[in-house]
C-alpha cells in the first residue's frame, strides 16, 4: 500500500532546503474529490484543512504549515474542508 509522507510544521532550514517557496501554487475552494497521482508531488500547505482518504479507508489530515508527499501511483480521495493554497512539485 502506498503511504502519504507528513511532517507537521517543520523546521523553517527544512523548507528552505526543499525549495518549496520557489515551486508553483495551487488553490482550491473547499470540495470532494477523487485523484490519481500519475508521479509523486510533493506539497507545501500555505492556507488550508483537507482530509486524504486512501483506498484502504485510512484517512490523514494535514493542512497549513504541513510539507507532504504523495507517492507515484496511489490512488485516493480529497476533501477539501477549508479553502487550500499550496507550494507543489511533481518527480
Amino acid at each position: 500500500m502506498k503511504k502519504i509522507k507528513l511532517t507537521h510544521h517543520p523546521d523553517e532550514k527544512l523548507l528552505k532546503q526543499l525549495g518549496v517557496f520557489d515551486w508553483q501554487i495551487w488553490t482550491k475552494e473547499a470540495s470532494e474529490f477523487p485523484w490519481y497521482y500519475d508521479l509523486e508531488e510533493t506539497c507545501y500547505f500555505l492556507e488550508g484543512h483537507v482530509v486524504v482518504t486512501l483506498e484502504d479507508d485510512q484517512s490523514v489530515e494535514m493542512g497549513k504549515g504541513d510539507p507532504v508527499t504523495f507517492p507515484a501511483g496511489m490512488s485516493c480521495r480529497w476533501k477539501i474542508i477549508t479553502n487550500v493554497k499550496k507550494h507543489y512539485q511533481f518527480g
